[in-house]
């Protein structure tokens, strides 16, 4: 029986009500099976660990100093009865052998006078050292911790500072005290102790190039006999992510494929999204917004994850290291990469929890979890991803009965949607908040398209549960039609062959045109396109503006978006292009796998066009997440894209499978189970021995009790319960004859005749420009940033009802918070030491600070060109930072060249920059050179003091 009807597949779309009585064969999301439930080679593949409460690393990254027998605390190190011992001076980074999270435990043999350790954290190899990369805006970067070693035996950091993510741990002890984030509740006035020290000789610049270049004797230093150490013979992370399963590698699905790099990308996915589940009293790293409501004084660029985010054990956030929250954004990407991968759907149920429970009063969903959503915070697109997270939780986990009590909260956040939608069939934002990107406003094309997929999803929501598809009197259906109509009359640009952003500026005859990806994305996705051609144009014109790093976002200027280009992986297989689909992820997420910078294991929030690891939407390159839930999207599309398992109802009841190789795969394989069971399929390319010709093999696994549609080859047949719960055929590439057509059941000659195709060859890849940074739109870009934190902000006000750009007369505002909110946000700002006009001139003069950032970091791509042309000039900087601008005595005792001398002279500002490294880095120049600092490291990197500015409450992604 071969047949594709629109019916049948609207009717097993709506075929639900049988699924409370099906039998469960597969694994129950409340109790985690234990091992994985499809073993095979594929499992090297997986990152997470065999214990994950005894990690050790792998490797030494760097070392320096008083350190010696650093291998001895290595993963599988051979070294019995040796220990590694530091004291003042020593430093030594460790390389685990991916990125991780969680607790730093040492097995500590022996301690002297009372060591401290200074323990720093980094998940990019570029941030390694005596800083840790960021988790917030407030400074470049966080302060190290201060670890004080009190006894031999085990000791481990406190419960606060289990670090969100990192792959390189730098501990060392400081030769005099630093700046450092110090112990359990810093604010309590823990903190290293301190030390007197004895007093080193002070060494001359020439003594220190003596030393260097002619092979001096360092002057001796006096007794050590006071100094500390400590030996240490084990050092391990006790990792508490993913806290639903003691066995990480215990996964409910699987993936491989004749690509590596696919197979690679697959996993990396899933690591990415156990990372960042947590127990939920670890959430929370925007320490300056939790000021708020747990009126912590840290100190400027302090860290720690303590805050409660949800209800439950578990909890899927944005991201590992930071922000640690439930951001329904990032939930869309990741709901269905969680199901197909370790089943944690009470992670997902806990975070969907959190925001219902924090719905506002209006029917609106907040922008975010807590500590979010006590102000009002609102973005029309998170809002609606709410509801499609809701959706997809209820399609993998099959928990109705956890919807129909939120039913009415549902249909009150759908309303306020709808309501939006005017006379020109789009809907009008009120909001600009959405994924930091700018130009959310007025008749958008992605917030209307995320509609209109939401309102299909809630038809067949309420067809399951028995209830109502209308409000305000209009069928949701009718709805649909009329967002349908109105975004492909008014926002499809016919010359471009691509949708445009809105009505007005950034529409198709706008002045400031932008065809964004993430609304091209979300037009296919939902399927709201008006033909299949059109589809295929507007995939393939995407396809057109990808670049050597990966997919550009032109709606954020200088992005590339692992979240936006999530959406794009997801529109090309809707468009029937999954052949762009896969070569985007070998492109895109290849480089965010292998990449400099990259961490080899987990998917990083965004970078930059030109590949650097910098995520424009933070000053800052060390706070980008290097482990963020939105970039798993090719976890979900290789299996519904390639594999093509879509489950129609939930648990997959009903389901369809539509399997695609693409030419860029001879064979691929894999699956995942719900409570139903195991779905499985199986796709290869082979040829005949006898014959020479060559087939398309498919194998399909499916739970018992379930029936679907498998559509392969131009053809469909729909499988009963009464089929068994197996299936497989093969079809001639080569069609010869009318039969040839026609789906082959394999008989035992075929399974002799039959091989593996070995003369398929992967094509070629097209090469691709690299991205060129525009520097004046990334500054813009940092502005906006800070302007949309302002609580009073003229262009808040006016933004958050900003219409198409064409009418600022006309403005739609959400309506105004109400009194108890104000209230709380006005007793919350006093209570926490910092006044609300205080908070003004903070974030004032944080905008200040992130120009003159933008300048620096001018300078310094500036300075690296020199670098890459001539390798030395590094080190005559180096040197120059080091012993106070003396250039004219260095120049001569290097022997410059005339070449390297009009290098310098040809940098205007050179002698500005000197002056700059002296003066902000003067403890850092003094320790280098062995001199006693003075005044104990009064100037931490960027050259202000710790309690110059307090209260800097840089708030994350909010509009007050």
């Amino acid at each position: 029986m071969h047949f594709s009807s629109p019916a049948l597949l609207s009717a097993l779309y709506l075929a639900g009500s049988t699924v409370e009585a099906a039998k469960f064969d597969g694994p129950d999301y409340e109790s985690l099976p234990l091992d994985t439930i499809f073993p095979g080679p594929w499992e090297s593949n997986i990152r997470a660990p065999f214990n994950k409460s005894y990690i050790a690393p792998v490797k030494i990254f760097h070392f320096e100093g008083a350190v010696s027998g650093g291998e001895a605390v290595l993963q599988d190190a051979d070294t019995e009865g040796i220990s590694w011992v530091i004291s003042p001076g020593g430093l030594i980074t460790f390389e685990f052998g991916e990125n991780i999270a969680g607790k730093v435990c040492f097995e500590v043999e022996a301690v002297k006078n009372d060591p401290y350790l200074v323990l720093a954290y980094s998940e990019s190899p570029f941030f390694t050292g005596r800083e840790c990369d960021a988790t917030g805006d407030a400074q470049a970067r966080d302060l190290p911790l201060a670890f004080s070693i009190n006894n031999t035996g085990t000791n481990c950091v406190g419960g606060g500072y289990t670090r969100g993510a990192f792959k390189y741990l730098t501990v060392f002890i400081p030769e005099s005290d630093i700046p450092t984030e110090g112990g359990y509740l810093w604010h309590d006035g823990h903190s290293a102790p301190k030390r007197e020290y004895i007093s080193l000789q002070k060494h001359s610049w020439y003594n220190i190039l003596g030393q260097k270049y002619l092979g001096w004797s360092s002057p001796s230093k006096n007794d050590t006999s006071k100094q500390p150490a400590v030996a240490i013979s084990k050092l391990w992370v006790n990792c508490t992510a993913f806290p639903s399963n003691p066995n990480g590698r215990a996964y409910t699905g699987y993936f491989d494929s004749s690509s590596s790099m696919l197979n690679r990308v697959w996993y990396a996915g899933a690591w990415t999204l156990q990372l960042s589940t947590l127990d939920p009293t670890e959430g929370g790293s925007l320490i300056d917004f939790n000021r708020f409501f747990d009126h912590n004084n840290a100190p400027r660029g302090a860290w720690y994850s303590n805050y409660t985010i949800s209800h439950g054990k578990t909890v899927t956030t944005d991201g590992a290291k930071r922000d640690r929250m439930v951001w329904p954004g990032d939930m869309t990407i990741a709901v269905p990469g969680i199901a197909v991968s370790t089943y944690d759907m009470l992670a997902v149920r806990n975070a969907l929890d959190i925001i219902y429970e924090r719905q506002y009063s209006d029917g609106s969903m907040p922008y975010a979890g807590p500590p979010m959503g006590a102000f009002g915070e609102f973005s029309d697109t998170y809002h609606l991803h709410t509801l499609i997270g809701t959706y997809e939780y209820i399609l993998y986990s099959g928990d109705l009965d956890w919807l129909k009590p939120k039913w009415d909260a549902y249909l009150r956040a759908l309303v306020i949607s709808i309501n939006k939608v005017d006379e020109t069939g789009l809907l009008h934002v009120s909001s600009t908040n959405d994924w930091i990107r700018p130009g959310m406003t007025g008749h958008n094309v992605e917030a209307s398209s995320i509609l209109y997929e939401v309102l299909g999803n809630s038809i067949k929501l309420a067809k399951w549960i028995g209830k109502d598809t209308t409000s305000n009197g209009e069928d949701w259906s009718t709805t649909r039609a009329r967002i349908r109509q109105g975004i492909h009359s008014l926002l499809y640009c016919e010359e471009d062959g691509l949708y445009a952003d809105n009505m007005g500026r950034r529409g198709c005859t706008g002045p400031e045109k932008i065809l964004p990806q993430d609304g091209n994305s979300w037009v296919l996705m939902s399927n709201v396109f008006t033909s299949n051609s059109i589809a295929y144009k507007v995939s393939e014109n995407l396809r057109k503006r990808w670049i050597k790093y990966g997919a550009p976002a032109v709606e954020f200027p200088n992005v590339i978006s692992p979240f936006a280009s999530s959406f794009e992986l997801l529109a090309h297989s809707a468009a029937g292009n999954n052949d762009a689909a896969v070569e985007l992820i070998e492109l895109m997420w290849g480089y965010m796998l292998d990449g400099p910078g990259m961490t080899n294991s987990t998917l990083l929030e965004g970078y930059r066009i030109d590949g650097y690891v910098h995520y424009p939407a933070y000053w800052s390159p060390a706070r980008n997440s290097h482990a963020h839930g939105w970039a798993a999207g090719p976890t979900t599309v290789l299996m519904q894209g390639i594999l093509g398992i879509k489950l129609l109802t939930p648990l997959g009841k009903t389901w369809e499978i539509t399997p695609q190789l693409t030419k860029w795969l001879s064979y691929a394989q894999g699956g995942f189970a719900t409570k139903l069971g195991k779905f499985e399929v199986s796709i290869s390319l082979m040829h005949s021995l006898s014959t020479g010709r060559k087939v398309e093999a498919l194998n399909i696994t499916y739970p018992r009790g379930t029936e679907g549609l498998v559509k392969w080859g131009g053809r469909a047949q729909f499988r009963t319960e009464d089929m068994g719960t197996s299936f497989n055929v093969y079809r001639y590439l080569d069609i010869l004859t009318a039969t040839d057509e026609e789906w082959q059941m394999w008989s035992a000659d075929d399974l002799q005749d039959f091989v593996k195709d070995d003369t398929w060859a992967k094509p070629l890849v097209e090469e691709r420009p690299e991205g060129v940074v525009d520097w004046k739109a990334l500054e813009e870009n940092y502005m906006l940033a800070e302007q949309r934190f302002k609580p009073d902000s003229k262009s808040v006000q006016v933004g958050m009802g900003q219409m198409d750009d064409w009418h600022p007369d006309v403005v739609a505002v959400k309506p105004p918070k109400l009194p108890h909110v104000e209230e709380h946000l006005k007793s919350s700002a006093e209570s926490s030491g910092s006044g609300i006009a205080d908070y003004k001139k903070v974030l004032e003069k944080l905008e200040a600070e992130n120009r003159e950032r933008l300048r620096k970091e001018r300078q310094r791509q500036d300075r690296e060109k020199i670098f890459q042309e001539n390798p030395r000039m590094r080190e005559i900087f180096r040197i120059l930072e080091m012993d106070g601008g003396a250039e004219k005595e260095v120049a001569k005792q290097l022997e410059l060249s005339e070449d390297e001398r009009a290098q310098l002279a040809e940098l205007e500002y050179f002698s500005r920059i000197l002056d700059e490294m002296v003066n902000s880095q003067e403890g850092k120049a003094r320790e280098r050179i062995g001199c006693p600092p003075k005044d104990a490291w009064t100037f931490p990197e960027g050259g202000k003091k710790v309690d110059e500015v307090r209260d800097e409450q840089r708030i994350g992604k909010v509009d007050l």
